[in-house]
């Protein structure tokens, strides 16, 4: 799957990570729901990371269609909350 955070890039995620994944997404979307702004932000950070560090990047100049849209780092809960489907950030 392709994956793109805003402001960074795309990087090619394997679907078997997506597990590990989406336990981080549970955490965030709890966080959100709850209010609980320093748990948001950590979880946030600990999601990204965890994609740079799972994901191979692509080349600036591909244009792979993003399957999934990731926040930047800095996104406020607001712009979260926007970004959200039923499931969450991440699918599954």
């Amino acid at each position: 799957m392709i994956v793109r955070i805003m402001g960074e890039g795309q990087v090619r995620l394997a679907d078997s990570h997506f597990a590990e994944l989406n336990k981080l997404d549970d955490e965030l979307l709890a966080e959100m729901e709850s209010g609980d702004e320093d748990g948001f932000r950590r979880t946030l950070h600990a999601l990204l990371d965890k994609v740079r560090e799972l994901g191979t990047p692509l080349p600036d100049d591909s244009l792979e269609p993003s399957e999934l849209i990731l926040p930047t780092p800095d996104a406020t809960l607001e712009e979260v909350r926007h970004l959200l489907t039923d499931e969450g950030l991440i699918p599954g």
